[in-house]
């Protein structure tokens, strides 16, 4: 299966309690590939969905955790699963 995360920048993840990264550890254990993207690469155009998509490798490292592969402009329908993680906004007025 090919799996896209909608999430926060990787670079920011503590893979020691981050439950997405442990979502991308088990699919990738399951024998698919991932995805990340942003929400800022999300655009809808003429009723179809888009993100610019970096297929992910995971190193095994927890310091650099992970590697990036391609980048390429994917239709989310091209996915078998997108899945929403994005942390919400957190301030004072929060």
């Amino acid at each position: 299966m090919k799996i896209a995360f909608l999430a926060d920048p990787l670079s920011g993840f503590k893979i020691y309690k981050d439950s997405t990264f442990a979502m991308m550890r088990e699919a990738v254990r399951r024998g698919h590939r991932i995805y990340a993207f942003e929400q800022r690469h999300l655009v809808l155009e003429e009723g179809v969905v888009t993100a610019e998509a970096t297929e992910i490798t995971l190193t095994g490292d927890p310091d650099d955790w992970y590697s990036e592969g391609d980048t390429a402009t994917v239709a989310l329908s091209e996915f078998d699963a997108v899945i929403q993680r994005k942390d919400p906004p957190f301030d004072m007025e929060y």
